[in-house]
């Protein structure tokens, strides 16, 4: 993709290296200034005084502890890779929205490693990129790209189409089609019935990250030769037949969530073809 030396967003708050802390003290500024004059004084170590006040006063909490961390160029560049995407694709929703009288709403994105606080709570980056309708961000861990190669689904677009799918449920929510889906799923009759209404909303998300892929390469030429065909691969990847397959497992239709391969391929297919939101009604349509 064609995505270096273009706009980053200046809604991602990137919170890589910050761990959350559980039973730790809060420690007033006061407090650290006391300890730190303190050692001066006596010649002692300032961060094992600190030390001795967490464990013996302060308020207990759970918070966000910020460890330090040298990233490489590679983590630096995937890092304004997610930001220029992002950007992108508040552009053409923007204007997609305008066209039709609408105002667009830019989502935040949160980069996080190891675990992540949001609205709908602590989160690991095992469960891969996700979006809270809560909080009305995308969350997402860059290991999450080199989890991608793992299942054979290596390149920029590959990625790009991730980024793109969970602003499509942000696109969901604010358009009310997730509330709509979830009473929807608090009336099904079975499990089996829930989870079909989960998959239609899994692949309308496939379907808007193929129409923000269409405007990329239409208006902003961002999409090289093979481009296409790395986020298709990505859609075959992470199909649940698929996924059910390499863990060993009996393909469990009933149990699908976001659909097979072949009808995430479909859907993005669909949006990356016709560029047009409306194509994406997978619920009047079906899978």
């Amino acid at each position: 993709m064609r995505w270096k030396h273009r706009r980053k967003s200046s809604y991602v708050d990137d919170r890589r290296g910050k761990k959350i802390a559980r039973g730790g003290a809060k420690l007033s500024g006061g407090m650290i200034i006391i300890a730190l004059i303190y050692a001066v004084v006596t010649g002692q170590n300032p961060l094992s005084l600190l030390g001795n006040v967490m464990n013996t006063g302060g308020q207990t909490s759970r918070q966000e502890v910020e460890i330090p961390q040298q990233r490489s160029p590679q983590e630096r560049e995937q890092a304004d890779f997610a930001s220029v995407i992002l950007a992108s694709t508040e552009d053409i929703w923007k204007k997609i929205f305008s066209e039709s009288g609408q105002q667009y709403k830019i989502p935040q994105m949160v980069l996080f490693d190891g675990q992540v606080r949001s609205a709908c709570g602590v989160n690991s980056e095992a469960v891969g990129p996700f979006y809270c309708p809560a909080d009305q961000k995308v969350y997402l861990s860059l290991s999450f790209f080199r989890q991608l190669e793992r299942m054979g689904a290596p390149g920029d677009f590959a990625r790009a189409y991730v980024i793109g799918h969970e602003v499509g449920h942000h696109i969901q929510n604010i358009t009310g089609t997730s509330r709509q889906v979830r009473e929807q799923q608090s009336k099904a009759s079975s499990q089996a019935e829930a989870n079909r209404w989960s998959v239609l909303q899994e692949l309308q998300a496939d379907c808007y990250a193929g129409v923000w892929g269409h405007y990329a390469n239409r208006d902003q030429r961002m999409l090289e030769p093979g481009d296409v065909e790395e986020g298709l691969q990505a859609a075959a990847s992470i199909g649940d037949d698929t996924i059910q397959s390499r863990a060993g497992r009996r393909v469990n239709v009933e149990g699908f969530t976001h659909g097979s391969a072949q009808q995430r391929v479909k859907w993005l297919r669909r949006g990356l073809q016709t560029g047009s939101y409306d194509s994406c009604n997978t619920y009047a349509e079906g899978a």
